[in-house]
């Protein structure tokens, strides 16, 4: 198969992936509506395998856990880039957390996951040969895919060991020109601490998220016109009338033997993530971390995670040593599949961490495709944390 060929049905596929492969009729089940946040943010809390839930207590708690903000002393920056899939979907992560009050925390992060230089063919091929047109490289377009999120974190301390969380958020998709999606939902948290132990609780999209899906099909004008002898192409006459089709729906489906996807609304289910953990002092001035999550879902993925019926599980494990509060080593398991094919998948994460006294650097390392995916690679992962900790801006006043 060309390259030319191959490009153009790639566009083609990612718009029926999103869209759906016909015209939608009321709402469906969006199986990848919010996936582009399911990798997680923090290289630390990556390299433990994402087994965060119950042990978030800085800014990068507004993703895995809000009520974990309550534990912020002083406010905090985070930021993190990540080229996922060899490289072609980069995934970038920003937020910033800031103590208002002694019980009250307030937070703001913000995801882009895109694909760029998606190339549009629609102006450069030659439907009656099935060949690019002449001098076609002049006649190709690009664009990006992008899946925007904004979170709203607000976290407030109840007592000494109980703290909740809620977090608003909005997403928007788009296709380049060609469709675009907005999303609104919520979710709750509360995080428990009793001694080295840790238990966490957040429920994702409890209002469920609507997503609204729009085409625009004047995106999708295809050349009708040879420019060797400025002829229509034969493709685009219509044998009843012997003239060229005039609408882009009439072109597209001419061309191309299928409608151009029409829009619609899909619904984003809740999902429940479980966490605990514990934090354990070893020997002079170290220290031993564990975390244990469990995602459960009403997605139907019975062949490739532990289920029941149509309620899935996805367990996470993790675990830290920290030496004197200055380096850590990190390791996890960030995901457990099983399938008929594949057998039980496990895959592993590891990681790295510095503290240098207001910033922290972190690393961590997995594959974040599986095994059923090899050929997409591993992903490095590197995030950065400020703390602003200035006279003033303590939790409470002043020291």
């Amino acid at each position: 198969m060309s390259p030319f060929r191959l490009a153009r049905r790639v566009f083609v596929a990612l718009l029926l992936l999103v869209l759906g492969t016909g015209p939608a009729h009321g709402q469906r089940i969006a199986k990848y509506g919010a996936d582009f946040l399911a990798g997680g943010v923090d290289a630390r809390a990556l390299g433990m395998g994402g087994a965060y839930v119950s042990l978030a207590d800085e800014v990068s708690a507004g993703y895995w856990n809000p009520a974990g903000l309550s534990h912020l002393t002083y406010p905090e920056i985070s930021y993190m880039h990540v080229e996922r899939f060899a490289g072609a979907v980069s995934f970038d992560y920003g937020a910033v957390a800031l103590p208002v009050t002694e019980q009250s925390t307030v937070g703001i992060s913000a995801f882009r996951s895109g694909v760029n230089d998606i190339v549009n063919t629609l102006d450069a091929w030659n439907p009656d040969r099935g060949t690019p047109i002449g001098s076609y490289e002049s006649r190709i377009t690009r664009f990006s895919a992008a899946d925007w999120a904004l979170f709203v974190n607000y976290s407030r301390r109840l007592n000494d060991r109980l703290t909740v969380g809620v977090n608003f958020k909005g997403v928007h998709r788009s296709i380049g020109d060609f469709a675009d999606a907005w999303g609104y939902s919520m979710d709750v948290a509360a995080q428990y601490r009793t001694g080295p132990y840790r238990f966490g609780v957040v429920i994702r999209d409890v209002s469920t998220m609507l997503q609204s899906w729009s085409v625009n099909p004047d995106a999708f004008e295809v050349n009708c016109t040879n420019p060797v002898d400025e002829e229509p192409f034969e493709a685009c006459i219509n044998p009843e009338t012997d003239s060229v089709y005039t609408s882009n729906a009439s072109r597209y489906q001419a061309v191309f033997s299928q409608e151009i996807p029409s829009g619609g609304t899909a619904l984003v289910l809740p999902v429940a993530r479980l966490g605990s953990g514990a934090v354990w002092p070893v020997g002079d001035g170290h220290q031993l971390t564990v975390g244990l999550d469990v995602d459960v879902a009403v997605d139907g993925q019975r062949a490739f995670v532990p289920n029941i019926g149509d309620v899935s599980f996805h367990p996470r494990l993790g675990t830290a040593f920290s030496y004197k509060g200055v380096a850590e080593l990190r390791a996890g398991l960030q995901r457990l599949q099983y399938g008929e094919n594949i057998g039980l998948d496990l895959t592993p994460s590891v990681g790295a961490g510095l503290d240098l006294q207001q910033v922290s650097v972190d690393f961590s390392f997995g594959d974040f495709a599986g095994l059923t995916a090899q050929d997409l690679g591993y992903s490095y992962r590197i995030s950065a944390q400020l703390r602003l900790e200035q006279p003033g801006l303590k939790r409470g006043g002043d020291e």
